[in-house]
């Protein structure tokens, strides 16, 4: 009986510990998959029981921005993140941060829709995006016009989605944030309150003047899904600024 090649189940001897130890933190999970045998995930894995990370500061070089900006547009992320030894999750987030976007009229192949049947009642959005190599959303919106449903409410987060979340929630719109994971926005903000983050984008000119300008006839809820922020967030600036509702006097009879 022939040998099966996964060594996924396989304990990490003292020299691929070592190994991890010695490249992960300089983003060479990809030659510690090499090397080792194992799959990417599985190093991946490995390295989160670990508590290592990869040096966020990183810098892309000038042939890999080269590469992202050629190959991006035509939906191969993952094709980028093979070549530059980067998780597809950082191809994705360096490509918005450019403004970097995938084709929308690009065709849907029949093996494509296929798979999409097969994967999505029991995968996150995100992850079949990663395998197809397409945007988050415009899986969301095949599977949508296919009528596909998930077998389960609340699928599992993955490490890249939690990892992403940390990167992004602190500092973008939870409607942004949502966008890029591909989950909901409910979701998000309740995986955001168990992680233990919060949302500290600051305050534009633009905003704390659509404040002042909404703020004495416009309810908190309606100001708070214009900007993208939560009602409590908004309730508490309009308390900071100290403005007040305006009410309609009755006329005297």
């Amino acid at each position: 009986m022939a040998k099966s090649n996964k060594r996924t189940w396989i304990h990490w001897s003292e020299d691929e510990v070592k190994l991890l130890k010695k490249l992960y933190n300089k983003g060479n999970a990809r030659q510690i998959a090499d090397q080792t045998g194992r799959t990417l995930d599985a190093v991946k894995q490995k390295a989160c029981e670990m508590g290592l990370k990869t040096r966020e500061r990183r810098l892309w070089s000038a042939d890999e921005i080269k590469l992202l900006k050629k190959l991006y547009h035509k939906g191969k992320a993952r094709q980028i993140a093979d070549q530059t030894g980067r998780a597809v999750t950082a191809v994705r987030q360096r490509a918005w941060k450019m403004g970097l976007k995938t084709k929308e009229w690009r065709l849907w192949s029949a093996d494509e829709i296929k798979l999409l049947y097969e994967l999505h009642p029991n995968q996150t959005v995100q992850s079949i995006a990663d395998i197809l190599g397409r945007d988050s959303s415009t899986v969301s919106i095949k599977a949508l016009s296919l009528g596909l449903r998930k077998n389960i409410f609340h699928p599992a987060w993955s490490i890249q989605e939690k990892t992403l979340l940390r990167e992004l929630y602190p500092t973008n719109k939870v409607k942004d944030t949502a966008k890029r994971i591909g989950r909901s926005v409910p979701a998000v903000r309740r995986k955001a309150r168990l992680l233990g983050l919060f949302n500290r984008r600051i305050w534009s000119k633009k905003e704390l003047n659509l404040i002042r300008k909404l703020y004495p006839s416009t309810t908190a809820r309606e100001i708070a899904n214009q900007i993208g922020r939560t009602v409590g967030v908004v309730r508490l600036k309009v308390f900071r600024l100290g403005l007040k509702r305006k009410y309609r006097q009755r006329k005297k009879l």
